[in-house]
């Protein structure tokens, strides 16, 4: 079964000259600032706010704060399905990799996968199976076998022979803390990462992310205001060198602070002991354009087309390649 499925990449610098392509989820965080009147604007307005985020924290040897840049490329994987003498493929997953640049040296170093990462499988498990499965009931459950699906494309995605060809240190992902769960300090801090918090309860993006085989720490980097999760699938702390984490701190904290600034572009700092909430009104906006209640309604248009497009054509053939182990 694993010989009729295969992965091919796809690659473009996320610019401001970007344009989205057709078959790219047009709710991605990258996506959704290239749209409108606004795109290029918006699009300089991120890289600057990630280049300057990355000089604050890359600090050493650098007394103007200007030293690196930050490249970002857009990574597509593709799945393709080769059955029955019929060939498809869907865009499984998509997902921002870093490359630093050192203005002094005129070095250029590869940076971590994983930022922005996104998934139109997500979107039908979370926009189309979930509320239909709780439709009309109670209390709140989930599905048998929620996120495993997901999960088995990842982690093949992950061990296939094009990522290692491609990529020579495993993704890590980093998204907001869930406003649901309580974070405490733990009195462990990071020289990069930050001071680390600990969660009262496993969020369910936590539960969904460990079907992909990853965990959850959680670090708030100096001079943020909140804790970010990482979720990865070897040793966050060693794995990695301190430019190639503060490629993707300061990747991925810009876009909170566009996306969600109630909580990473509050006013206060998080406490010792914090809960995150989109209600928190004591926040500044940035100077980039986003409209948050459109990318929701267009997460289920997109969920019910992975549903017609890919779900529905292989649902047997996904299962049975999903039961067998990755190689």
């Amino acid at each position: 079964m694993n010989n009729k499925f295969n992965f091919t990449l796809k690659s473009i610098r996320f610019d401001e000259n970007y344009n989205p392509s057709e078959n790219t989820r047009i709710t991605t965080n990258f996506a959704n600032l290239a749209r409108g009147e606004k795109r290029q604007e918006n699009l300089h307005n991120t890289l600057v706010m990630i280049d300057n985020r990355f000089n604050s924290l890359a600090h050493w040897d650098n007394p103007k704060g200007d030293r690196y840049s930050v490249e970002l490329d857009i990574i597509t994987a593709q799945l393709n399905i080769n059955i029955e003498g019929r060939s498809d493929a869907f865009p499984v997953i998509e997902i921002l990799k870093t490359n630093i640049v050192d203005k002094i040296t005129n070095e250029r170093f590869e940076g971590i996968l994983g930022n922005n990462f996104s998934s139109y499988v997500r979107d039908y498990d979370f926009s189309v199976v979930l509320p239909e499965h709780n439709k009309n009931k109670s209390g709140f459950s989930l599905p048998e076998n929620f996120g495993v699906l997901h999960g088995d494309i990842f982690k093949r995605f992950v061990n296939s022979a094009t990522y290692k060809e491609y990529f020579k240190k495993s993704p890590v992902i980093c998204l907001s803390v869930s406003s649901k769960n309580t974070y405490y300090r733990t009195g462990n801090q990071h020289p990069v990462l930050g001071i680390e918090y600990q969660q009262d309860a496993p969020s369910l993006t936590d539960e969904y992310f460990s079907k992909m085989g990853l965990r959850a720490r959680y670090f708030m980097p100096e001079h943020s205001v909140a804790p970010l999760a990482f979720y990865f699938s070897g040793d966050l702390l060693s794995d990695y060198t301190d430019l190639e984490l503060i490629g993707t701190i300061s990747t991925m904290e810009t876009f909170q602070k566009i996306y969600r600034p109630e909580i990473y572009n509050a006013n206060s700092v998080a406490g010792k002991e914090y809960q995150p909430s989109l209600n928190f009104q004591d926040y500044s906006l940035t100077r980039i354009v986003y409209d948050r209640e459109e990318r929701s309604q267009l997460a289920v248009e997109q969920g019910k087309f992975t549903e017609e497009q890919f779900i529905k054509p292989y649902q047997a053939v996904l299962k049975q390649w999903s039961a067998e182990p990755v190689l």
